[in-house]
C-alpha cells in the first residue's frame, strides 16, 4: 500500500460534533486531517507536526481563539489561518481578522463555503511560498555568490556546478573540513529546476543512529518512547526539492540500506509505519572520510556508494588554491565589519604575508575565524600582523625537528607530552574550543581527544573559548 502525500488542516474546535462534521468534509476532499479540542491542544500539536492550514474556532474555553491566533502568527507567520465564529461573534471575527487571520466563516456554515475558503488560503500560501524562493533564487544568484575563488582549481567546480545543477542525477563532494561543501551542494541545488522548493540539511555525523533514522523518515505516534505524535521526516519536508547529508560516511549500515531504498524506489515508511511514502528527492551527499576505505572495512555499502557517486566533486583545500587567499579575506572583512558596525578596511600586508604562509589546516572555516576575530579585535580601519593569532605569527616548523636531544639527555616522555600539548591547544584556538572540531583536525576521535585533554591537564572554557594560554596575545 502506498501512502498518497496530501496537505494537512488542523481543525482548533470544543465542539466534538464540529470537528467530527468538518473532519469528515475535509477527508472526502483528501486532505489529511488532525483534530485538536482547545487552544492549547492545538499549539501543541503545531510544535509538533508540519501543518499546511489551520480552521480555528473564535470562542475556545482556556486561550482564547485570539490568543491562539496570536501564538501562531508568532511561532509560524506564514502558515494560513481560518476562523469560524457563530453569527452572534462576528466582532471577534473581525479582530481575527486584524491579527493576520486569512479569513472567516460564520455559523452556520455550508461545506462548499468551508472547502472553497481552505483551498484559497492554501493556493495563497503556495503563492507566497514560491515568491520567497524567487526572491531567494534572485537574492543568492544561486548561492554563487558565497563562493569565492578565481584559481584554476575553482573554475573547474564552477564548470562543474553548472554541468551538474540542470540534471537529476545524485552527486557526491569530497573535501576536507571546512572547505565549502554545503555552499556547493546549495549552488547545485539554486541552479536547479529544483530551486523553487526545499533544500534540506543534514548533518549525519552529529546525530545519533536512531534519531538520525527518525529525523529522516519520521515516524508514527507511539513508535518509540517520546514519539508522543505522528512527525514528518525530513524526506518528505524535502519533496520536490533537494536533501544534502553531510558526513555520509557516518551512517550506520541500517539507515544505509533504508537510505538505499529511497534512492532506488523513492520510497520509504516512516518508523512504526506499515504504509510507504513516495518522494521525489535529489540527494546531495559529501564526506572528508575515505570512503574506498570504509568500503573495505565494511562500513559502507557498495551499492549505495555507486547510487550516490554519479557525478563526483572534489574540492580542493585552501592551501592548494593560496591565490584565492587575497579574495577570501576581503570577503571576510567586508561581512564581518559591517555585521560588527565596524570601520575596518584593509590588512596590512604583514597581516597578508602571514595568511598566505600558513598552511590552512582548518581551510576557508579556518580562515573565516580567523578574520572574524582580527575584524572584532581592530580598533583602527586596518588589520595588523598584531592581530593574527599567536599560532599563526610563530609557527610550529615541520621542516625541522622542533626539539634536539641535549648532550645529557632529555625524557622523550615529557617533549612528547610538551609537544601534544601544544598541538591540542592550537586545535582547540582553531576550533573556537569546540573539541568535536579541534579532534577533526587532529584527526581523533572526540573522546580519545577529552582523554588527552585530562592527561595534559587541558581544560576548555564554558564560553566556547579554550583555556587562557591557549589564546594569549
Amino acid at each position: 500500500m502506498t501512502e498518497q502525500k496530501s496537505l494537512r488542516i488542523l481543525i482548533v474546535d470544543d465542539e466534538e460534533v464540529l470537528r467530527d462534521v468538518l473532519e469528515a468534509v475535509l477527508r472526502r476532499e483528501g486532505f489529511e486531517v488532525l483534530l485538536a479540542a482547545s487552544g492549547e491542544e492545538g499549539l501543541n500539536v503545531l510544535d509538533n507536526e508540519e501543518v499546511d492550514c489551520v480552521i480555528l474556532d473564535v470562542m475556545l474555553p482556556g486561550i482564547s481563539g485570539i490568543d491562539t491566533l496570536r501564538a501562531i502568527r508568532i511561532s509560524n507567520p506564514t502558515l494560513p489561518v481560518v476562523v469560524i465564529t457563530a453569527f452572534s461573534s462576528i466582532d471577534g471575527a473581525i479582530e481575527a481578522m486584524k491579527h493576520g487571520a486569512f479569513h472567516y466563516i460564520p455559523k452556520p456554515f455550508k461545506n462548499e463555503e468551508v472547502v472553497l475558503t481552505l483551498n484559497k488560503a492554501l493556493e495563497q500560501r503556495r503563492l507566497s511560498r514560491e515568491n520567497e524562493w524567487l526572491k531567494s533564487e534572485l537574492s543568492e544568484k544561486y548561492a554563487y555568490s558565497n563562493i569565492i575563488g578565481k584559481s584554476e582549481a575553482m573554475r573547474k567546480i564552477f564548470d562543474l556546478i553548472r554541468l551538474a545543477a540542470p540534471s537529476r542525477s545524485n552527486i557526491l563532494i569530497f573535501g576536507e573540513s571546512g572547505t565549502g561543501k554545503e555552499l556547493v551542494a546549495k549552488a547545485i541545488h539554486h541552479a536547479s529546476p529544483r530551486a523553487r522548493n526545499a533544500f534540506v540539511t543534514v548533518n549525519s555525523g552529529s546525530l545519533p543512529p536512531e534519531l538520525l533514522e527518525s529525523s529522516l523518515f519520521g515516524h508514527m505516534k507511539g513508535a518509540f518512547t517520546g514519539a508522543i505524535a505522528t512527525k514528518r521526516g525530513l524526506f518528505e519536508v524535502a519533496d520536490g526539492g533537494s536533501i544534502f547529508l553531510d558526513e555520509i560516511g557516518n551512517i550506520n549500515l541500517d539507515t544505509q540500506a533504508k537510505l538505499l531504498r529511497v534512492i532506488q524506489e523513492k520510497e520509504f515508511m516512516r518508523l512504526g509505519s506499515v504504509d510507504t511514502v513516495k518522494v521525489d528527492v535529489r540527494i546531495i551527499a559529501a564526506t572528508n572520510a575515505d570512503l574506498q576505505k570504509l568500503m573495505q572495512d565494511l562500513r559502507f555499502r557498495e551499492d549505495l556508494f555507486y547510487r550516490l557517486n554519479v557525478i563526483t566533486i572534489t574540492l580542493p583545500p585552501l592551501r592548494r588554491r593560496r591565490e584565492d587567499i587575497p579574495l577570501l579575506v576581503n570577503h571576510f572583512l567586508q561581512k564581518y565589519a559591517d555585521e560588527n558596525k565596524r570601520l575596518v578596511k584593509e590588512v596590512t600586508p604583514d597581516a597578508m604575508h602571514i595568511l598566505m604562509d600558513h598552511t590552512w589546516p582548518g581551510n576557508v572555516r579556518e580562515l573565516e575565524n580567523t578574520i572574524e576575530r582580527a575584524v572584532v579585535l581592530c580598533t583602527t580601519d586596518r588589520i595588523g600582523a598584531d592581530l593574527m593569532p599567536e599560532y599563526l605569527r610563530y609557527p610550529v616548523s615541520t621542516e625541522q625537528p622542533a626539539m634536539v636531544v641535549p648532550t645529557d639527555g632529555i625524557s622523550l616522555k615529557d617533549a612528547v607530552s610538551r609537544y601534544e600539548r601544544t598541538m591540542i591547544l592550537q586545535s582547540l584556538e582553531l576550533a573556537n574550543g569546540v573539541q568535536k572540531k579541534a579532534a577533526e583536525l587532529l584527526q581523533l576521535k572526540p573522546s580519545t581527544l577529552n582523554e588527552m585533554m585530562k592527561r595534559l591537564g587541558i581544560h576548555a572554557r564554558s564560553n566556547a573559548g579554550v583555556e587562557s594560554e591557549a589564546v594569549a596575545e
